[in-house]
């Protein structure tokens, strides 16, 4: 699969040396990235973005974050379960960057959540492959979630008549038996019917009932 021409890697280290060599890195292998301090810096880039005009809450681009586990002030553990808490964590996958003595926290970040984490010295080849991967995961998740909100979308121009006929078509029922359950004429049920597919973009119950299960 390849990637997203806009994806980003955002580098979160307070050694220059580390964010200038992993920038270097990730542009011998054509990728885009943004280097930040410390936690508290990347944080003010989120919050400024957040204020732009029509932004939304959570990234709309593809994109993961290098995020080294210990530094001054805000440390990297902590980093991570904010932005696990506001989403961005879903949306931009979070490698690690750990020395040897954070390997068990960094294992355990893991298990709740994190994308990986690789042990300074690392090998360039396998931290980037691992790059990669994660910017393709992050570029599911947000197709995903927007197919998500535009089926949210879709549903919320429903009329309540609608919905009541969708959900006995989700069910199997011929229109016979749902215009006596609601007790209206089946011309009437053939119209919402017909209605609900345009709405949702769907032209038959089958289509609709794979849809539907994509919000469940």
């Amino acid at each position: 699969m390849q990637l997203p021409f806009d994806s980003m890697v955002y580098i979160v280290d307070d050694d220059i040396v580390v964010r200038e060599g992993m920038a270097w890195l990730l542009r011998t292998r054509r990728l885009l990235s943004e280097s930040y301090p410390s936690a508290e810096a990347f944080l003010s880039m989120l919050h400024e973005a957040a204020k732009e005009p029509h932004a939304s809450a959570l990234p709309q681009q593809a994109g993961c974050i290098l995020l080294d586990v210990r530094m001054p002030g805000m440390s990297g553990l902590a980093l991570f379960e904010q932005l696990q808490a506001n989403g961005i964590a879903h949306a931009w996958p979070v490698i690690f960057l750990t020395g040897h003595a954070d390997v068990p926290t960094a294992v355990d970040s893991v298990k709740r959540g994190a994308f990986d984490f690789c042990e300074k010295p690392f090998s360039d080849n396998a931290l980037v492959d691992r790059v990669e991967q994660a910017l393709l995961l992050s570029d599911e998740r947000l197709k995903a979630r927007a197919q998500l909100e535009f089926l949210q979308s879709r549903l919320s121009e429903l009329t309540e008549r609608e919905r009541d006929v969708m959900r006995r078509v989700l069910e199997g029922l011929p229109n016979k038996l749902i215009a006596d359950q609601l007790e209206i004429s089946v011309r009437t049920v053939e119209v919402h019917r017909s209605r609900v597919f345009d709405k949702m973009e769907v032209k038959s119950a089958v289509e609709l009932a794979n849809l539907m299960r994509k919000l469940t």
